[in-house]
């Protein structure tokens, strides 16, 4: 067999390899899972830059006990910031990190004033090292559920 014929099949067996790898990491193996925890904004403090008042570019900041999806027991805890991007808008661009028992799940995106919000998981820690997928953010605005917001993970685990 000649040179020209052992480089062809050998790239032919190299795509084939590439083709079986992703279609296995793609079909098989993936896990999903959602996870619903309920958040209790206790320390939330704004750090006033800028203009006096809510500005664009204040700081939102906190570190606060999670709750379970019946918000009754404290299943972990979150921490992280957010920055004011538009007042008229109500709009804040935050980045945080719930911590559980399992791991931790980090994500980022946009916090509403009044609106519900879908934010990327851009990673975790421990059973959620390699998670992708999303989190829904809805903050309570009326009652007496005032200062609980409900983060629904839909985790996707490579």
């Amino acid at each position: 067999m000649g040179t020209k014929a052992r480089m062809l099949i050998a790239a032919a067996s190299v795509c084939a390899l590439v083709i079986v790898v992703a279609l296995s990491s793609s079909a098989f193996g993936t896990t999903r899972m959602t996870i619903t925890v309920v958040e209790h904004a206790t320390s939330d403090a704004v750090v006033d830059i800028g203009g006096a008042g809510d500005t664009e570019g204040d700081i939102l900041w906190f570190a606060n006990d999670v709750y379970n999806e019946a918000d009754v027991s404290v299943v972990g805890t979150d921490q992280g910031q957010c920055f004011r991007t538009s007042v008229a808008n109500g709009a804040w661009e935050c980045n945080w990190t719930t911590f559980l028992d399992d791991g931790s799940i980090t994500v980022e995106g946009p916090f509403y004033d009044a609106a519900d919000s879908v934010l990327a998981i851009t990673g975790g820690t421990g059973d959620f090292r390699r998670a992708q997928g999303q989190m829904r953010l809805h903050c309570y605005v009326g009652g007496d559920q005032v200062g609980r917001c409900r983060f629904t993970f839909k985790v996707v685990l490579p």
